[in-house]
């Protein structure tokens, strides 16, 4: 194994938001979460093949890279807490930007803003199954990996925003981070943020301390969807399969 496998394998299996690793490409994962955000399909987008497959707008298919075909999912707007079942559409080609794919009927259901389309994407059955990249583990590795929790760190808990969200009458400014990954130890975190500056030539990665046992990698804030489009691009050599948008 040379040593930039054993390096992405070693930070995978630190990261609070893997699960397992094994073999397969399937993994089985009891949730599977995601915030982000949507985009809206329309024809224009399939004409100009940013999108390669086509979704009916009074479909309640969505089309997520990361989740096996015919997965249910609850998807909410994160910003009125609006929500719906849908069913992940067969595996499609669109801008890595974006969480999900969605339909004009699901769009409007949720009442989606066209400029801050912000949504969790979250699997509620637990034989849903995503995606991941191929790796191989090791009995030390293992043992690692059997210490992580299965869940990442949520900012947002929205049973406690709840009430809060509806007395709110004035809209809250854009202000979000893009999540890297979070770690048990801040010495990864620190490993990670060079890795980023060495293969990506970008230095303004932050770290951030969320308890003693967590440190998040992320970059931000930014304040409006032009720049934190630039940085996801920037960033998608990385090849994680869970990056996330924060709201703050």
């Amino acid at each position: 194994m040379n040593y930039k496998t054993f390096f992405l394998i070693f930070l995978l299996l630190q990261s609070c938001t893997v699960n397992q690793i094994v073999d397969d490409q399937i993994i089985e994962s009891k949730v599977y979460s995601n915030k982000g955000f949507a985009l809206l399909y329309n024809e224009d987008l399939k004409k100009q093949k940013l999108i390669d497959k086509k979704i009916d707008e009074r479909s309640l298919i969505i089309f997520q890279k990361n989740l096996k075909k015919n997965s249910t999912v609850k998807i909410t707007n994160l910003l009125n807490n609006k929500s719906i079942l849908v069913k992940v559409g067969s595996k499609s080609k669109y801008p890595n930007f974006y969480n999900s794919v969605v339909s004009k009927r699901i769009f409007e259901v949720l009442e989606l803003d066209k400029s801050e389309p912000y949504v969790e994407i979250k699997t509620i059955s637990n034989n849903s199954t995503f995606l991941a990249k191929k790796a191989k583990m090791f009995d030390e590795e293992k043992q690692v990996a059997e210490k992580a929790p299965v869940e990442g760190i949520s900012i947002n808990d929205l049973s406690l925003n709840k009430k809060k969200n509806k007395k709110k009458q004035k809209k809250d400014r854009f202000n979000y981070i893009i999540k890297i990954a979070d770690f048990y130890y801040e010495n990864t975190a620190i490993l990670m943020q060079n890795r980023i500056k060495d293969e990506l030539k970008l230095k303004n990665s932050k770290i951030s301390k969320i308890s003693n046992t967590s440190f998040r990698v992320y970059f931000g804030p930014f304040d409006n969807l032009k720049s934190i489009k630039e940085i996801f691009d920037d960033i998608t050599p990385l090849n994680f399969e869970n990056i996330e948008i924060l709201k703050l």
